[in-house]
């Protein structure tokens, strides 16, 4: 089978997990902190705003915490969003505040924002669809106008720019995602970036337990180094040297998987192209990078389901990502979302990874020409 995301590791990762198993030190230590310093070198930020932990969904609940967002608080998020983004919402006790995309992007504009804006409207929870930013300007421009906070989930931007400017670095918080699917894997883990130094160190405390002192050996000051004190009622979730080992060699192979990566777009771009009931991606504005993570395509005959049961059955996984917030039962949404609903009931993302070969890519192209001779 083909697989639609793929992640690709080699010696150098078994090689750095060699070496923290060597130190005899597998928690949070030297090596994190490196990996948050690369990182942070990574995006053109500083280590005084980036701080690591466990997943992406954790960077999700405990924004809600971190920029003091109350239950009651209206939260605005795209309906096309990660499921982890609205039970980060709903759990906090706030009100999930649903709004419709860009029907081809299926990003959010400012526009679909500014029409569920409310005097109890607290922050917007940016989603920047498959590592393809939003509209920066005129979001950051409507949130300043409001008052409101804005969180980015560049959770797939891992080499994404906006006018040169990494995504997850525009608003008061952003995070980016490590796990087992993305581009730079770890198992698990997950960056977080801060507008200030000050609500990055409020972050450090809050996912490790709220605690205001250091224990252990990283307490050199307290002559009873077991006393602590706390500042809130905060969760464990911190990165460890054997994830972030993994990390560090992956953030060195970036620039290969991006160049594979930007390989397979432009060969769909070409080989796809004159499918008449096809749409494909629409162009990156100039100025812009992606990290290429999705390769979504819009089937405009009625038989994306079609097309994806006869892509599977010939070894060709597909996928649709993500299935609107308004569409599941379990947040009570009501609402239109006309162009959302199109993208649900049309969108289709192609196998997108670095480790396709040519074969591979050939034999997509293949059978979907085929399906285009058998049945449309």
């Amino acid at each position: 089978m083909i697989n639609v995301f793929q992640p690709t590791l080699g010696k150098e990762e078994l090689d750095a997990l060699g070496k923290v198993f060597q130190s005899n030190w597998i928690g949070k230590g030297k090596i994190t902190a490196q990996f948050e310093k690369e990182y942070a070198e990574h995006i053109g930020s500083s280590p005084s705003r980036v701080l690591s932990t466990n997943c992406c969904s954790e960077g999700l609940f405990s924004s809600m915490h971190l920029l003091d967002i109350k239950p009651g608080d209206e939260v605005i998020m795209p309906t096309i969003s990660f499921v982890g983004a609205g039970n980060a919402v709903c759990d906090n006790g706030s009100k999930l505040v649903l709004c419709d995309v860009n029907r081809r992007t299926l990003n959010a504009e400012a526009a679909n924002i500014e029409e569920v804006i409310t005097p109890k409207t607290k922050a917007i929870l940016l989603l920047h669809f498959g590592g393809i930013s939003c509209d920066i300007d005129e979001i950051m421009a409507l949130a300043k106008d409001h008052g409101l906070k804005v969180i980015e989930d560049a959770a797939a931007g891992v080499c994404s720019t906006y006018k040169g400017k990494a995504l997850g670095t525009f608003g008061d918080m952003g995070m980016w995602s490590f796990d087992a699917m993305k581009i730079l894997v770890c198992g698990d883990g997950a960056m977080l970036h801060f507008n200030s130094p000050e609500l990055r160190e409020k972050a450090e405390k809050w996912l490790y337990f709220g605690l205001e002192t250091k224990s252990g050996y990283e307490n050199s000051v307290a002559q009873k180094w077991w006393e602590f004190d706390i500042s809130s009622f905060g969760h464990r979730a911190i990165m460890n040297d054997l994830t972030a080992a993994i990390a560090l060699e992956q953030l060195k192979k970036l620039p290969e998987y991006m160049r594979k990566r930007k390989i397979v777009n432009d060969f769909y771009n070409k080989e796809l192209a004159n499918i008449p009931w096809l749409d494909l991606p629409l162009p990156i504005p100039e100025g812009n990078t992606s990290s290429y993570y999705f390769y979504h395509v819009q089937i405009k005959n009625g038989k994306r389901d079609q097309l994806a049961k006869f892509l599977r059955d010939n070894q060709i996984y597909t996928t649709y990502r993500y299935y609107p917030l308004h569409r599941v039962k379990g947040y009570g949404i009501v609402g239109k979302f006309p162009n959302a609903d199109y993208a649900a009931d049309n969108t289709l993302c192609l196998p997108m990874h670095q480790s396709l070969t040519e074969d591979d890519l050939n034999l997509i192209s293949e059978k979907i020409h085929e399906f285009n001779r058998l049945y449309c």
